[in-house]
Order: structure tokens, then sequence, then C-alpha cells
């Protein structure tokens, strides 16, 4: 059986540039998605963390707007690829997804169909709107008080459908939680610095998940250097998610003074995403980005912000950020069923 170190960050605050101290964690849906599928996959999931302290889930990670249904984030999706000819010309930015109510378009879409209107139909006129709102910065309720862009619905039914949006989402989070809070790894992980050279070396693979927690204790850590020195020496996948790829920064160098991970392909949470976050506008200490373009890292990010973006080179797996969730975790479940076939 396969068997993954799932490396979670324990640490619950951060210290700001300005030396303050800001609530961090790991994020929820980072952390739960990827847990389940490798269950799912058949790994044998070993939750730890560096010093063996239960993990804390970052309260701004489970804001709502982290939290989208598959539903309404596919069906958002699908009307954000009619804003532009390139789809490199579309830029979603935090603010817009989180505070233009954009989210809402597959419930807006929803009521115009039950008055009568096609699917074809109730997506162009909620399309049209959504596009409205994301070139002039407004609300998708307010574009919709137009009787021009509403498609015939009230401004009660447009703000019915994105209050009830939100709910679900804020519904969503609290589920997610509630998940981590139940699997006795999160409750009770190993610790990292416990474990013997000999015990890393026994796993197969490494996983982190994001959030800021790894910036804390990830990035500066004996021990996860200690398990990228046993895992990388047998070319073991090491893999991470939007703040994950912090854990690289604590590999130590190479015999020949290179970084030990001197010129790979890898992709992290980028500066321009960072700079839309709540602790980014506060003033972190300092950009997982840029530390590992720094240490040595060929940085590789996606054609926009907030897009899906796995680079895969060698025995490293990683993800750009949260939309990144799935389609990391089941990079890992490729290559570590490719890695399971040559075995066999």
């Amino acid at each position: 059986m396969t068997r993954i170190a799932y490396l979670v960050s324990s640490a619950n605050e951060i210290t700001m540039a300005d030396g303050a101290k800001h609530p961090t964690g790991y994020f929820a849906e980072e952390a739960l998605k990827p847990y389940e599928r490798f269950v799912a996959a058949g790994f044998d999931v070993v939750v730890v963390t560096p010093d063996g302290k239960a993990p804390t889930a970052d309260p701004y990670g489970l804001s709502w707007f982290f939290h989208y249904p598959d539903e309404d984030k596919d069906y958002l999706n699908s009307v954000a690829r009619t804003f532009a000819h390139d789809p490199d010309d579309i830029r979603f930015t935090l603010h817009q997804v989180t505070e233009l109510g954009l989210a809402a378009a597959r419930r807006l879409a929803e009521t115009l169909q039950a008055r009568g209107l096609s699917a074809a139909d109730a997506h162009a006129v909620v399309s049209k709107a959504a596009k409205v709102a994301w070139r002039e910065d407004r609300a998708l309720a307010e574009v919709m008080s137009d009787p021009e862009l509403s498609g015939g619905l009230s401004s009660q039914e447009v703000q019915a459908a994105v209050a009830a949006q939100r709910e679900a989402s804020e519904q969503l989070a609290a589920e997610r939680k509630a998940k981590l809070d139940a699997i006795p790894g999160f409750v009770n992980p190993a610790s990292l610095a416990e474990l013997s050279d000999d015990q890393m070396a026994a796993f197969d693979a490494v996983f982190a998940p994001g959030g800021h927690g790894p910036m804390v204790d990830l990035a500066d850590d004996h021990s996860v250097s200690r398990l990228l020195v046993a895992l990388h020496s047998k070319r073991a996948l090491i893999a991470s998610l939007c703040h994950g790829p912090a854990l690289l920064l604590s590999a130590p160098d190479r015999p020949d003074g290179q970084w030990l991970f001197d010129g790979y392909r890898i992709t992290c949470f980028t500066d321009e995403e960072e700079d839309q976050t709540e602790p980014g506008r506060i003033g972190l200490p300092w950009y997982v980005d840029t530390a590992l373009m720094n240490a040595g890292a060929v940085f590789d990010d996606g054609p926009a912000a907030w897009s899906s973006h796995v680079v895969v080179d060698r025995n490293l797996i990683t993800g750009q950020n949260p939309g990144s969730t799935e389609a990391v975790a089941d990079a890992v479940i490729k290559a570590m069923s490719a890695v399971s076939t040559e075995a066999a």
C-alpha cells in the first residue's frame, strides 16, 4: 500500500511585517479534498505536523468565498469564458469573485428558466450581465437591476439568488470543517520531529496542503529538511499546494553548494494572488513565490491568477492556488499509480 506523509502546518498565527500577530493555519478545502481522494485511492495517509500538535483551520480559509459548490463554480467558469475570445484576456481577481456576486450566475439562470427561458437563453442573459459587472467592477445584482439586463427578473429575485448562493457556500465551509474535525489524524497527528530518518524514508511520498501556516513552520524546519532529503534521495514523490511549497525552502544545499531543488520548475501561490488576500493586504513578512525563485526555482505560474495550474518536474508536483486542489491531488494519484505499476 502506498504510504503518504500528509504534512500539515500546526501554526495558528503568523507574525506580520509590522510585528503584529495574525491568525493562520491550513486552508480547509486544500486539506480535505486531497486527503479524501488519497484515501479513496487506497493510500495509507499518515497526517503529520512538525511538532505533533493538532493543526488549526485558518479562519480566513473558512470564508464562504473559498467554498463554492462545484455546480456554482462550474457554471461561473462557463459564464467567464464568454467574456473574451482569448482566455488569456480574462482576468479574475479575488475581489471580483468575492464582492461582485458572480458566483450566483447558476441560480440566476435557473430562476430565468423557471420563468420560461431556455437554458441557452438564460445563460446568455446572465453572461451578458456578468460581463458588464466584470468589466465595470459592479455587483451583479446591481447590474441586473437594469431592466435591459435583468431578463425580466425583479430585484428581489436577483437578491434572493445571490443570498442563496452565499448561504450554500457558508454551509459547505461548515461541512468541510466538520469533516476535518472528525479525521483522527487531524485531531492527533504524528510528530515529524519524533520520526527517525528510517521512518521518514519508509514513506512513498509527502504532500503538503496550503494556507499561510506553512510559511511559519514548514519553511525553515530541521525535521522537514530531513524528510525532504530522505524522500528525494530515493526520488520519491514530493507534492504540495498553494503555500505548501514553502516546505521546499527547508531543503538543504547539495554538495555543490546549490539548493537541493535548484533548477526545478515549481509553482505556488503567486505574489499577484497574495496581494489580493486579506493577509497580503495587511502585510506579510515575505512571499513564497519570491522566496522560491530566490532559492533557485524556475517559477512556472498559470496564464491568469486564480486559475488551476499544476507543475510536474521529475519527482516534484506543485499546485498554484486553491483552484488547483483537485488537479494537484489527481496528479499525485496518477504519479503514484505509475510508480506502483512499474514496481509490479
